[in-house]
């Protein structure tokens, strides 16, 4: 499972409606690369046989398999303050993260 906080729900709401796309579902993912190691990733899309499914503040989140196995458990939020990082995905299968934030091992 993986669940988003409120501010982070509200930003996902904001972009899909800024795109025009509110039927979309949010795809969170992991990749090979960053300084880490592997990479976190987003993007809207439809769901393939494979995804999980979770909903979380009324969002719908897509997991293929792999990245399921990485970032179960895991909570996205959504910092816009003045030193804000964007999303940030708190990952606790991380054993250790870049200084950035976007990749981990």
């Amino acid at each position: 499972m993986i669940t988003l906080t409120n501010r982070a729900a509200d930003r996902v709401r904001a972009m899909l409606a800024d795109a025009g796309t509110p039927d979309r579902h949010l795809r969170v993912l992991v990749e090979s690369g960053g300084c880490s190691g592997f990479q976190y990733g987003m993007s809207f899309d439809e769901p393939k046989p494979d995804d999980a499914l979770f909903v979380s503040e009324g969002i719908r989140i897509l997991l293929d398999p792999s990245s399921l196995a990485y970032l179960n458990g895991s909570r996205v939020d959504f910092d816009d303050g003045l030193q804000g990082k964007g999303f940030e995905i708190q990952n606790p299968n991380a054993q250790s993260t870049c200084g950035c934030g976007k990749s981990f091992s």
